[in-house]
């Protein structure tokens, strides 16, 4: 296994991958104590958290099995040579724990807290049941050849693909109410931030190695931080361009059916003339 041939990017790599830590893992509880606040569930759409909890979940055996299974390390160095270094670092195995448990938090909220007509739709529950099946299916066909490596890959894959499909539903319900109520932009802000950091860590090892081997060795990760960034930068144009007037009026002029449109309605936060915070934009 190699090791780092520069302390400055080194250091520079820990400060990138640690932050890209915790701006992604606070990004999580701007929605949990929007949810909290309002005691309310309105405006966060549920396809959105089922979607995520299955992607997030799948990048948590990834992370784990490749930094911590010394079968997995030797299969990749196997593949990629034993003079490159492991893509995976800590802070991608803490994010995705505290990922998949901050997403399980917000599911809960979902059960406990007022929904109004909002649900699961049959769309994504079709979409996380495939995926679960390939997922099974990919590990009885490594079971007998110990091929971890070309599983996490299947499982990898799976994960970028969830990655682009869980924001689609957030994109659409905010299109049709012509509204971001309800829905923390505040997450959005730090999602974004440690999309940033994560890919600024994987060029600072790339440097530092004269290869661009953990960006192919690690597809998964470089393709969540150019999807986060599309989508995010998506959600701050619907926020603060698109819907901007909606905000400022506290009308969501929404397109939706009759009985949903009442429902957002009458749990969204009444106006104020307090300055803007992350808990109220």
């Amino acid at each position: 296994m190699a090791s780092w041939n520069s302390i400055p990017l080194e250091l520079t790599y820990e400060f990138l991958g640690w932050f890209g830590f915790s701006v992604w893992s606070i990004s999580f509880y701007p929605q949990v104590f929007l949810n909290y606040r309002r005691k309310s569930v309105v405006g966060l759409n549920f396809d959105f958290v089922l979607l995520n909890l299955t992607k997030h979940s799948s990048y948590l055996i990834y992370n784990a099995s490749i930094y911590f299974s010394p079968t997995v390390q030797k299969q990749y160095f196997e593949q990629f040579g034993d003079g490159e270094m492991i893509p995976v670092a800590a802070n991608d195995v803490a994010f995705s724990a505290h990922a998949v448990l901050l997403t399980l938090v917000t599911a809960f909220q979902i059960f406990i807290y007022d929904r109004g007509t909002q649900k699961l739709s049959r769309v994504a529950i079709g979409i996380v049941s495939v995926v679960l099946l390939t997922d099974a299916v990919c590990f009885a066909l490594a079971v007998p050849t110990h091929s971890w490596l070309r599983f996490l890959y299947n499982l990898n894959t799976l994960q970028v693909f969830l990655t682009v499909v869980k924001y689609i539903p957030q994109a659409i319900m905010n299109f049709k109410r012509k509204s971001t109520d309800g829905f923390s932009i505040a997450n959005i802000l730090l999602d974004l931030s440690g999309a940033i950091a994560s890919y600024g860590q994987m060029v600072v090892q790339s440097i530092d190695q004269g290869s661009w081997s953990n960006f192919y060795g690690n597809i998964g990760k470089l393709m969540l931080s150019l999807i986060t960034v599309v989508f995010d930068s998506f959600f701050i144009t619907q926020h603060f361009v698109l819907y901007a007037a909606a905000k400022k009026t506290c009308k969501a002029e929404a397109f939706v059916e009759p009985d949903e449109e009442d429902d957002i309605k009458q749990h969204l936060l009444p106006c104020s003339d307090e300055p803007p915070t992350a808990d109220n934009v």
